[in-house]
């Protein structure tokens, strides 16, 4: 386990201990925020690259329309007769690995199961916190909290969430949703404390699994699903480990390697569909065991693993 941590005593920069955070607050964290990337530059060339894919535009965020078209890959020889697997990156922008690793599961190895299901891919579903190398959106909402039908509701809405709701509701049986994040360093120093000063609560120091592991669904666990993926990406990168309770990240290990989360009740991307197969992926790229490159390699490697297991499943 990394021991990256934050003291207790540490006091987020913006707002009143206690107290959650108004409009002033989230303007004053906006204004602090500065661009350190281009989704223009880093991802939509790459789409460009990929003529063998029909390409499309599911919206564009209000905060900047030209700048943040949001993009999905489709497979070009769409079949209805065949299954229907979504793979989402980016969810949370600044999860580098995330986007990449999705582009390159689409340029390199998707080919291999053309004729065998339908592809949709959505690399980068929060790009204007890809581009500031952050977890919430410009409202400072978390869209992997906003997955939910009654997001407006609890003041949770997030655009990037509704959008590719509202793609997904034209591929209603999805067969497999893999969604692909990162655990790093920064969701302790960074992120979880801003967190708990936006919402008002008490920062309470965590650790980061060393390692890929991956979130399943605690109403729809599927272990052998999720170990056959742990299998597969351990050929090419290594697996977290438990901490001295048998936690991740404050949930029990379940397998080596998973946890479990309650998607649906927690609004995330995984908890989309109704898809039989689900799950989400978490590399650390912080990590001195592994490359970016390594990073990008086992979301992709996980991508396939799903895919073929859930095709064998689907058969038998």
């Amino acid at each position: 386990m990394s021991t990256a941590q934050t003291p207790l005593t540490s006091r987020y920069p913006i707002g009143t201990p206690r107290t959650p955070w108004g409009d002033a607050e989230r303007a004053l964290w906006r204004k602090n925020l500065r661009q350190e990337r281009s989704y223009a530059h880093d991802v939509l060339p790459k789409l460009a690259t990929l003529p063998e894919w029909e390409h499309i535009q599911y919206g564009e965020l209000v905060v900047d329309p030209q700048r943040f078209p949001l993009i999905a890959l489709r497979s070009s020889n769409w079949n209805s007769a065949l299954p229907t697997v979504l793979v989402t990156g980016g969810v949370h922008g600044y999860e580098t690995s995330g986007v990449h690793g999705a582009l390159l599961f689409a340029e390199q190895y998707a080919q291999r199961f053309a004729g065998l299901v339908n592809l949709v891919i959505a690399p980068c579903v929060s790009p204007w916190a890809y581009e500031r190398i952050q977890r919430w959106n410009a409202s400072a909402i978390d869209p992997n909290r906003a997955f939910r039908a009654d997001a407006a509701n609890t003041g949770r809405a997030a655009y990037e969430s509704d959008a590719l709701m509202r793609l997904l509701a034209t591929y209603p049986q999805l067969l497999l949703h893999i969604d692909l994040h990162e655990t790093t360093d920064t969701d302790e120093s960074e992120f979880r404390p801003a967190l708990a000063a936006r919402d008002g609560k008490a920062f309470e120091p965590g650790s980061i699994p060393d390692g890929f592991y991956l979130v399943g669904d605690s109403e729809n666990p599927g272990l052998s699903f999720q170990q056959h993926i742990i299998d597969a990406v351990a050929k090419v990168t290594h697996i977290a480990e438990a901490d001295a309770s048998g936690q991740m990240i404050g949930s029990d290990v379940v397998a080596p390697g998973v946890i479990l989360y309650p998607f649906r009740e927690l609004g995330l991307c995984a908890g989309l569909s109704t898809a039989r197969f689900t799950t989400t992926t978490e590399v650390y790229p912080d990590s001195l065991r592994a490359s970016s490159d390594q990073c990008c390699l086992a979301q992709a490697v996980a991508v396939c693993a799903a895919i073929e297991f859930a095709l064998d499943a689907a058969k038998a």
